[in-house]
């Protein structure tokens, strides 16, 4: 009889986790997505034979449920990871205890592999609190379990991205193109290659206790991002660089709305370059090839054209 791989997914129903699940279900492992709502695992159910994609309940800030969650798994891949906080305290709560957390369960569970997905951009020494939270995650994760694979991705774009869904949204009814921190480089990366990099590094030898930062193959500034925002969605519009003033008070404001269209933390980050740094390892090192957003974007963001397009068509 087979021996059982059984993965451990934290995050497993977020923008990354529905890319992923699938891909680890095909290449036969169980997979237990640890979640605070079951019902939100169905999706995924259907990814793979009945009972080899299951929800596992646990609250994260309990030592125990966490153990529980990566019990008998070969294979834990961590995508926690929030944009704003709902409560104060929640970045440091869910990006830098939580890795540490993960990694003595695993490490007193005897888990072969850990990879986890922390951000280009993580610096203790950030102005950004999501930034300082995202590098305490990977210091608390190193010293608990060494041999986890730290993958840093650049902004992430595919069919159910928050970023150039919001900007095409926005497009259809403002008079301009809004445009911040104009100057800063992003380097876009497609979802279903932080996926198949995320496979990479629990397959292949060699990417035990390594850091990989995962960006596209064009980098970009985000003036350029909504020029080509524009230019898919075929909408005639000015970029318009928002005045400095007026974006901190948007950010100051939009933190306490719903869904948190800006907050001042944000444009903290949005003022720091987000790029594979020259001397990192990357896709290239995990024997991968990133795609481009010219192959991907305009499959997707169609539905925002005049008189609509298909709907979420995606490579693979």
């Amino acid at each position: 009889m087979a021996t059982r791989r059984l993965a451990t997914v934290f995050g497993g129903t977020g923008f990354i986790g529905r890319h992923l699940v699938p891909r680890l279900a095909r290449l036969d492992y169980d997979v237990r997505v640890v979640t605070r709502n079951p019902d939100s695992v169905r999706p995924l159910a259907t990814q793979g034979r009945v009972g080899q994609v299951e929800p596992h309940f646990a609250r994260l800030g309990s030592d125990a449920d966490v153990a529980a969650a990566v019990a008998d798994a070969s294979l834990v891949v961590n995508l926690i990871g929030i944009l704003a906080e709902k409560r104060s305290g929640d970045f440091q709560r869910l990006q830098g205890e939580l890795p540490g957390r993960i990694g003595r369960g695993a490490a007193a569970g005897g888990v072969e592999r850990l990879v986890h997905v922390s951000a280009i951009g993580a610096d203790p020494s950030s102005p950004s609190a999501y930034a300082r939270s995202k590098a305490a995650g990977e210091t608390a994760l190193r010293v608990a379990f060494p041999g986890a694979t730290i993958l840093r991705p650049s902004i992430i774009f595919g069919p159910e991205d928050q970023f150039l869904n919001r900007f095409a949204a926005m497009a259809q009814w403002l008079p301009f193109m809004p445009v911040i921190c104009g100057a800063t480089r992003f380097q876009p990366v497609y979802v279903g290659d932080v996926a198949e990099a995320i496979v990479a590094a629990a397959q292949r030898s060699g990417t035990t206790g390594h850091t990989y930062e995962l960006g596209g193959p064009r980098v970009v500034t985000f003036r350029e991002l909504m020029g080509y925002v524009l230019e898919v969605t075929g909408r005639q519009k000015r970029l318009v660089e928002m005045p400095d003033g007026l974006v901190r008070l948007q950010a100051a404001i939009g933190e306490h709305l719903p869904g948190a269209p800006l907050t001042r933390d944000q444009l903290a980050q949005l003022r720091r370059d987000n790029v594979v740094s020259p001397e990192a390892q990357g896709f290239a090192a995990l024997g991968l090839t990133p795609k481009a957003m010219e192959g991907v974007v305009p499959t997707y963001l169609a539905r925002f054209r005049r008189g609509g397009g298909s709907r979420n068509r995606t490579a693979a």
